[in-house]
């Protein structure tokens, strides 16, 4: 999957006025009556949830919407040119490119279905010679050229929206607890670094369900770019709750959790206050089991009480998944809260006084 890439747009240019004039019997001095050309078509980024990467725009970068066409005799405007319109995934950010330094700045971020973002304007139609019409120069012999269409360079910046996100070392099970949980089928060996790209699942219980996601792993120094560093961490902001997923059969597994939450807490974005579930993983292994007690207290001392599962064989997997539920629905249930007890205005227009009314007021 490919999450950040920079394309090209180009609006197109309106379609040239004409130079016409009245040609009927009889009519010896009909006059000009040459049309305006059309406007160009804008070019538009729309919000699409069917479309999950940005992988169509690996090999075509450039996007130009259709020009306007030349205006006509009998005083006829040109067609309009057709707007392009570009699906992206929701969770898109949309940065343009400036020309005087190649710095960017920020447009839009795009978290809605159908939510619309103009980002290249047609130009407008030239007029035709009936506009240029006057008392003294009533036979005018000159139009106007189409407007050019704006362009840009524009970055396009995939962050995944999900309301769980997995997090842990590589290798720690993230793919198979997502595969386990949902029909997602992520990649899944035993290596570090399996996963090279953020993957969705949907986890449904009974009538609910959740959107989970599987961050590739995190490693020590990733806030600087360590590792995948960057690349991903920053898929981790939409998430709602994190469920930081740590290797029962790792040396010190509470070593292993302090350093993957100073990496987020390093990362800013807001991580450090956002809700977490913690789950120990491989219980399915002997030596994992056995050391249940130990970790429990060792756990305990950091004041976390952590869930045992094996995404392996499914145990425990579903407890996980059910808390997980409960945590989204209140972190949900409290920000709609929030929103009720924002303040808000109502506006309500003052009645028409008929016309008939107005007039006997004032007289």
């Amino acid at each position: 999957m490919i999450d950040r890439v920079e394309i090209y747009v180009n609006g197109g240019d309106g379609g040239n006025g004409t130079i016409s004039f009245r040609r009927e019997k009889f009519v010896p001095f009909g006059g000009p009556n040459g049309g305006d050309g059309g406007d160009g078509g804008s070019v538009y980024l729309v919000g699409d949830g069917s479309v999950t990467t940005l992988q169509e725009f690996r090999y075509k970068k450039r996007f130009s919407a259709k020009r306007g066409a030349m205006g006509g005799g009998k005083d006829m405007t040109g067609r309009r040119g057709e707007d392009l319109l570009i699906r992206v995934p929701l969770g898109t950010v949309v940065r343009k490119k400036q020309d005087e330094d190649g710095s960017l700045v920020f447009v839009a971020d795009i978290i809605e279905q159908g939510q619309r973002v103009p980002v290249a304007k047609g130009g407008r139609g030239g007029h035709g010679n009936a506009h240029f019409a006057t008392p003294t120069n009533q036979a005018p012999r000159v139009a106007e050229k189409g407007g050019s269409g704006e362009e840009a360079w524009l970055q396009l910046d995939l962050k995944l929206i999900a309301d769980v996100g997995i997090v842990g070392y590589p290798n720690a099970g993230k793919s198979t607890l997502l595969s386990m949980a949902s029909k997602a089928r992520p990649k899944i060996a035993d290596y570090p670094f399996t996963t090279l790209e953020p993957s969705l699942g949907v986890v449904e219980i009974g009538y609910n369900s959740f959107i989970m996601a599987d961050i590739p792993g995190i490693i020590e120094g990733a806030h600087r770019g360590v590792g995948l560093g960057l690349d991903f961490l920053r898929h981790i902001e939409r998430t709602r709750v994190l469920v930081h997923l740590v290797d029962g059969s790792s040396d010190n597994p509470v070593s292993d959790l302090n350093n993957i939450e100073a990496e987020l807490e390093l990362y800013q974005a807001g991580l450090k206050d956002r809700p977490r579930i913690v789950a120990i993983n491989k219980i399915d292994l002997p030596d994992v089991r056995s050391r249940i007690p130990q970790l429990e207290t060792d756990f305990s001392q950091r004041g976390i009480t952590p869930l045992f599962i094996s995404a392996a064989t499914g145990e425990g997997v579903g407890d996980l998944m059910k808390k997980c539920l409960d945590v989204v629905q209140q972190t949900a249930s409290s920000s709609l809260e929030m929103k009720e007890d924002a303040e808000f205005r109502v506006f309500r227009p003052k009645p028409v006084t008929p016309r008939k009314k107005r007039r006997q007021d004032q007289e």
